[in-house]
């Protein structure tokens, strides 16, 4: 929608992970680093953390994307973690094609290891990613650390590279894990970018989709964007991604501190909505309303509860209602130019 109306040649804040957008900031070059110097190791664990919306997806798949053309590394990724040790060997056999369905435990494990001997009488080497380990149960990460232990030929048959939240951390200090953390060869944490990285990232992402400074943005209006998001790449892209809807809505060539100031307040106020939904959805409120007479039945209290909240519904689909309005309309000016 606001791709045509400021001339660019695609949507630069998308949320999905694209490695083309790939931002190297001090925090993700090192860790783009540290996976590479454990992919040159070629054996134990190559940990990354990071708070949620840091670019961990996004790391992966710029290391994925710098392994196209070679031949000598077989790599999978593995995203549903929720597994218990059986499962996870299921999983894994699956993300590198093999029978697994209706396999026991032995049989999964022979299968792998077949596989991995197999590649590396080829002269290749077989990695695996396994995303959001933090929710990894203790016995998962041990079957994965005796997947690490295959050896043939006086060489590790398969790498793993962990990545997780901030809380992964925590979890690997557990005494249970200490021959997980043995294995470990190499662990970065990912940082928030701080306010210069914040505006570099978003004039990087500009520009990779033929930016020419339209819409311009002031420097009030990155330290603003900062302080929202707080450095982090997610919340960033959220937030400038509104910002344009309502710069192309409103038909602004400039974004200020006042259009960050209005934007992020919309979506404070969506997000506290959200929770406080989410919340009632959850635990039905008969709170007795002070408004109420004190004799009044739990019943009642519940029929004025819910006539609040089908008021508020209304008042929500209202303010939709015309944003949606104001959409079609500016867009049947822009069509009419």
């Amino acid at each position: 929608m606001y791709e045509s109306y400021y001339k660019l040649s695609g949507k630069p804040f998308q949320l999905a992970p694209d490695p083309y957008f790939f931002f190297g900031s001090s925090t993700h070059k090192r860790a783009l680093a540290y996976l590479k110097y454990g992919l040159s190791q070629g054996e134990g664990f190559i940990v990354v953390t990071g708070d949620v919306g840091t670019g961990k997806s996004t790391l992966v798949r710029t290391l994925f994307g710098s392994l196209e053309g070679k031949d000598d590394v077989v790599a999978a990724e593995l995203v549903n973690t929720q597994l218990d040790s059986t499962d996870i060997l299921r999983m894994v056999a699956a993300t590198f094609g093999l029978a697994h369905k209706d396999n026991e435990k032995s049989s999964l494990l022979k299968n792998l290891e077949n596989f991995f001997i197999a590649r590396s009488r080829e002269g290749k080497r077989c990695m695996l990613v396994v995303d959001e380990a933090q929710n990894l149960p203790f016995e998962t990460l041990e079957e994965l650390r005796m997947l690490s232990n295959l050896y043939y030929d006086g060489r590790t048959l398969l790498q793993i590279f962990l990545l997780g939240q901030s809380e992964f951390r925590e979890h690997l200090r557990d005494p249970a894990l200490e021959q997980v953390r043995q294995r470990v060869t190499a662990s970065y944490h990912l940082a928030h970018l701080d306010v210069e990285e914040t505006q570099a990232y978003i004039e990087h992402r500009l520009r990779k989709v033929d930016w020419k400074d339209s819409p311009s943005f002031t420097a009030e209006s990155f330290q603003l964007i900062y302080d929202f998001s707080e450095g982090v790449p997610r919340k960033i892209n959220t937030t400038c991604d509104r910002l344009l809807l309502y710069g192309f809505l409103e038909e602004k060539s400039r974004i200020d501190g006042e259009i960050v100031k209005i934007v992020t307040a919309e979506i404070t106020e969506e997000n506290d909505a959200g929770k406080e939904a989410a919340s009632k959805a959850k635990i039905p409120s008969i709170t007795r309303d002070a408004a109420l007479p004190s004799d009044a039945s739990a019943l009642e209290v519940r029929v004025h509860h819910l006539e609040k909240e089908l008021e508020d519904i209304r008042a929500q689909f209202r303010k939709e209602r015309e944003f949606m309005r104001k959409v079609v309309q500016v867009s049947l000016n822009f069509d009419d130019l």
